[in-house]
């Protein structure tokens, strides 16, 4: 593993500098949530490694976009559960997940 848990942690905040993630009033410290995370990645990788370059590649591809779903999927019910009109919400939101700018 060419990455340490430290390092991970520390290009989650680079990347957060531009797409910020809202904690809102969670009970948790956001840099013992990141640890939390970066620790579960750090060690997915690790034993991904063990299966060759190209098996390697698409676990960590599987792992992203699972977490991408899951992410989706969790602010579709925050809509939701907001009362938004989800038509128009989430029409906004896979415009700007497309890169596509709101209308």
């Amino acid at each position: 593993m060419t990455i340490s848990t430290t390092e991970l942690v520390e290009l989650i905040r680079e990347v957060e500098a531009e797409d910020p993630i809202d904690y809102g009033d969670l009970p948790y410290a956001e840099d013992d949530l990141r640890r939390l995370v970066c620790d579960q990645i750090h060690g997915i990788a690790e034993r991904a490694e063990e299966l060759g370059e190209e098996d390697y590649r698409s676990v960590l591809l599987a792992v992203a976009a699972k977490l991408v779903l899951e992410n989706l999927v969790l602010h579709i019910k925050l809509l939701q559960a907001q009362g938004a009109v989800l038509d128009e919400s989430c029409a906004a939101l896979f415009k700007r997940l497309r890169g596509q700018p709101d209308s």
